[in-house]
């Protein structure tokens, strides 16, 4: 009987046909100590590259028939990506890797021993990465942010470079949200986590497709998704508001009794009143929209992703 434990690597791919062999062999050296341990799968989930991504994975399965991969009919985005993989491994344990080879192999034996030794969730943390500084003090003032409004503690300076317990990936199939923020799910869930630190590399090839779009929509995701706290600062905003309104609306009409006509009748403090209530309602109503719109997708009865073809 085999009595070895599985390992599924979860690779999300776009457009890394420059990349998958590169990260394949690292992965490969990396487990070459632990083969009398460990069984391994790899799950690649492809958002519908179009650089040829899916054929050399193709190619790589008729190689290696651990190799499982599923290529969707468009780009569902790179958390769903992950998902998708998380849902779909076998393995007593799950380590997520990016194909651009910035999170190292190398540490998955760090991963595996912690994990041997109870903990349910091994992250990664970034001492540093190579990128635009201001990118970097932008991450930074990020993870504090969500970690300090977000109903309970998030690590800070980590991404998705994690191994997540079989418990943990059994939970995170009932989940069904469109908007899914892996990093606040995982840590909302509890168990014994522990980060470890390492310095992330430069890209090996191709170009990062994360612009700041795709970066945006990670954080709203993160805060909205986890923190009740915008909703709170709308409701305190509205009540300064009101009480500022009610305070100054006694001052008029006792300034009105006391200098009658003589009061000044101006036009440009009334309108600089509309405009400031308009902006701080428009604010508060776009505040309102983001809860009430990842309410109603995740009402719709489409599915998470579509897979269009799988090697499995």
């Amino acid at each position: 009987m085999n009595n070895k434990k599985k390992i599924s690597i979860v690779i999300p791919i776009y457009n890394e046909s420059e990349n998958i062999k590169l990260l394949y062999d690292e992965v490969e050296k990396s487990f070459a100590s632990e083969q009398k341990k460990y069984d391994v799968e790899y799950v690649f989930t492809d958002n519908s590259s179009s650089d040829g991504s899916f054929d050399l994975i193709k190619k790589l399965a008729k190689e290696d028939k651990r190799i499982k991969a599923y290529r969707f009919s468009r780009n569902f985005g790179y958390q769903l990506s992950i998902y998708t993989g998380y849902t779909l491994c076998t393995g007593d344990a799950a380590i997520q890797l990016d194909a651009d080879l910035q999170d190292p192999p190398e540490l998955i034996s760090d991963f595996l021993r912690l994990w041997e030794q109870g903990y349910s969730v091994v992250y990664g943390v970034r001492r540093s990465r190579k990128e635009k500084q201001i990118i970097t003090i932008a991450r930074k003032i990020f993870y504090r942010l969500i970690s300090n409004i977000s109903e309970y503690p998030l690590p800070i300076d980590s991404g998705d470079f994690r191994l997540v317990d079989k418990k943990i990936l059994n939970q995170l199939k009932s989940i069904k949200d469109k908007n899914i923020y892996l990093r606040g799910c995982i840590a909302e869930m509890g168990f014994r986590q522990i980060g470890v630190e390492y310095n992330r590399n430069i890209r090996v090839n191709g170009k990062s497709k994360f612009n700041l779009k795709n970066l945006f929509k990670i954080a709203a995701d993160g805060i909205f998704n986890h923190s009740m706290v915008p909703l709170r600062i709308s409701s305190l905003i509205g009540f300064i508001g009101i009480t500022i309104s009610f305070m100054l609306s006694i001052s008029v009409l006792i300034a009105y009794i006391l200098y009658g006509d003589e009061w000044p009748r101006g036009y440009a403090s009334l309108l600089l009143a509309i405009i400031v209530s308009m902006s701080i309602n428009c604010i508060m109503i776009g505040i309102l929209g983001e809860y009430i719109g990842r309410m109603y997708k995740n009402q719709n009865s489409t599915p998470l992703v579509i897979i269009e073809e799988s090697i499995s």
